[in-house]
């Protein structure tokens, strides 16, 4: 498997079973949990977690923990997270099986439960000492989820999402200075930031606010990453924007991107909704000012067809 990737294509994941020696797709999965442990990223708690999914497509996706100093602990991504959040960014419909180094933890086993039929999703845990598949329903047997507080015909996570964002208006939000701001909107990043966070805002979770909202931000060398607001019918294991933006670096990045207090990050772009009930730009402002201090933000708000 080549290092640092976070995607491994059905073909590619057939070959990789056939060359482990192990008859099912499933089987293989414990097998890259240390790949997956050594792109993890906890600086505070040094405590790697690596999860590995088996798509519906028969894709196999990475996902590690995120931790950011300066940060309340609260921003940090569970590996369970970024995998979901992984997998919804490339088009993924459904999970069948996850290996994860250490048992999942009540935020994940929450989180997971805004997956369609999540009881069924087969966990294991390589720390177990003898590790086996259970079903996510073992081990949150009485669970509260969005089956308690939506309609049936409502997606979910890793379903196809369409928010409304009806008419877009602009906010220019002060944080690069004046140099940094002419070369961003020289080089068009601006725009594609924009264009990315509205799509991620298009397609996010938001189905309990209704306040849908997409980040992206932007390196040096102009590359976007874009990700979308995920909400938990339990409200606190929802995933922010900003972070599902950074599992979005993170994982373009193979894991090797930079870790030194600015990322890189120059720039960034958040769409959400005029008004909002929950609003991410106050959090936007805050977790850039950690993780990349300096870095131009702009801030979109839409006005749904709705209400115009």
């Amino acid at each position: 498997m080549e290092s640092g990737k976070f995607v491994i294509a059905a073909q590619e994941a057939e070959a990789m079973a056939k060359t482990a020696g192990v008859a099912t797709l499933k089987e293989l999965l414990p097998l890259l949990v240390p790949t997956a442990l050594r792109l993890a990223r906890p600086p505070i708690s040094n405590y790697p977690v690596g999860a590995v999914g088996l798509g519906i497509s028969g894709r196999i996706f990475l996902g590690v923990n995120l931790e950011f100093p300066g940060l309340p602990l609260n921003h940090s991504v569970h590996a369970e997270q970024f995998l979901v959040a992984n997998a919804a960014a490339h088009g993924e419909a459904g999970i069948s099986y996850i290996a994860v180094s250490s048992v999942p933890c009540g935020h994940c086993r929450q989180f997971l439960q805004e997956i369609r039929g999540a009881g069924e999703i087969q966990i294991l845990a390589t720390s177990d000492e003898d590790a086996a598949f259970h079903p996510l329903s073992s081990l949150l047997p009485h669970r509260f989820g969005p089956f308690d507080l939506l309609h049936k015909g409502i997606p979910l996570i890793l379903e196809p999402h369409d928010n409304d964002l009806g008419s877009l208006e602009s906010a220019v939000i002060a944080g690069g200075g004046e140099e940094v701001s002419k070369g961003i909107e020289k080089e068009g990043i601006q725009q594609r930031l924009r264009a990315a966070a509205g799509a991620a805002a298009k397609a996010s979770h938001a189905p309990y606010s209704g306040c849908a909202a997409g980040f992206a931000v932007a390196d040096g060398e102009g590359r976007v990453y874009a990700g979308s607001y995920m909400e938990s019918a339990a409200y606190n294991p929802s995933l922010g924007p900003m972070q599902a933006a950074m599992v979005g670096y993170v994982a373009a990045c193979g894991g090797v991107g930079r870790e030194h207090r600015g990322w890189g990050i120059l720039a960034a772009a958040l769409v959400e909704k005029e008004s909002a009930a929950v609003s991410q730009e106050g959090t936007a402002r805050i977790f850039l000012e950690a993780v990349a201090p300096g870095a131009h933000l702009n801030v979109y708000r839409f006005r749904s067809s709705a209400s115009v």
